[in-house]
């Protein structure tokens, strides 16, 4: 009695495995890396079911495997998608006409910078780009905090009138 079980088992594998692999590779993508082991859990959920007893015969075979199939399916689905509601929402794609404005407003920029004379962009450099404080500026340069806020004011009104249309 015991080999005919296992022929049967091997015959459900060979037939339908290749049906419930396409109709989840169809719904989930073929580049989803789980379209394997749901197969497989659906596989054993079919033999679970058929070993319980719970195919009654009232349908074929196969409208029992698809409609197991089809379920496991929708059930995978709505886990993901639970995953997903609470992560975070991507960015949105930047706007074209926004990316070239800072662009060419960074070319400004840098073009404004290479215009200062090297005490003025070393400052700039010390304070924004460094973020050291004005403190610490001022012992760097050996000049007084008074000293660097005029250097840094000067320069970025020098750097606003160059960017001036």
């Amino acid at each position: 009695m015991r080999p005919r079980v296992d022929e049967d088992i091997q015959e459900l594998m060979v037939r339908y495995r290749p049906i419930i692999a396409f109709r989840v590779r169809k719904a989930l993508g073929a580049q989803n890396t789980d379209c394997e082991d749901l197969v497989s859990e659906i596989l054993s959920q079919v033999l679970e079911k058929l070993q319980l007893g719970e195919f009654r015969g009232e349908s074929s075979l196969g409208t029992f495997v698809y409609t197991i199939t089809s379920r496991r399916i929708v059930d995978y689905i709505r886990e993901k998608t639970k995953v997903m509601k609470y992560a975070p929402e991507p960015a949105p794609f930047p706007d074209p006409q926004e990316t070239l404005e800072v662009a060419e407003m960074s070319d400004k920029v840098k073009k404004a910078l290479s215009r200062l004379k090297p005490k003025y962009r070393e400052v700039l450099y010390l304070y924004y780009y460094q973020e050291l404080s004005r403190e610490e500026v001022a012992e760097r340069l050996k000049v007084s905090t008074r000293k660097v806020s005029e250097l840094v004011n000067y320069a970025l009104k020098l750097i606003r009138k160059e960017l001036k249309p």
